[in-house]
């Protein structure tokens, strides 16, 4: 009994390294080409640079809100988990909204009401928080709402 259990066992393995490599064999296939790991690597490298820039940009904007509504620790806006408590802040909404983030299809709802929240701190219809809904225009509401009168 002992020694089918093991045979099974054997077979398990067997039939799971081969589930993984059967499908990888073209990746480990030579190749005379590089060009398809040089574009992919390309893409990669634009793609974060992208992300850095707009990282930046968002954390910037928000960090000169905070300092234009008088919040504590502007540079809170640097720091990943962080900057969502410093827009609460800045919106006088309670912290524990934080947990409202992590729940799919409730965060964009709540990611609007902050961004209201916000634009009514910082004198401007609270509409200006409706506008991230909008694609392009998403990436200048911050902005705007930092740098306008």
């Amino acid at each position: 009994m002992k020694t089918r259990s093991r045979s099974l066992s054997g077979i398990g393995w067997l039939l799971a390294l081969s589930a993984v490599l059967i499908p990888a064999r073209p990746a480990f296939a030579e190749e005379n080409s590089r060009v398809p790991a040089a574009l992919m690597g390309g893409f990669f490298l634009i793609f974060c640079i992208f992300f850095l820039v707009i990282y930046v940009y968002h954390a910037l904007a928000l960090q000169t809100i905070a300092t234009k509504t008088n919040t504590e620790n502007a540079w809170f806006a640097w720091i990943p988990i962080l900057n969502i408590i410093r827009m609460l802040n800045i919106a006088k909404k309670p912290v524990w909204w934080i947990l409202l983030f992590l729940i799919p299809l409730v965060n964009f709802v709540i990611i609007i009401i902050v961004w209201m929240g916000i634009a009514e701190a910082r004198n401007k219809p609270n509409w200006w928080g409706i506008l991230l809904i909008v694609p392009v225009v998403n990436l200048i509401v911050p902005g705007y709402l930092a740098w306008s009168d």
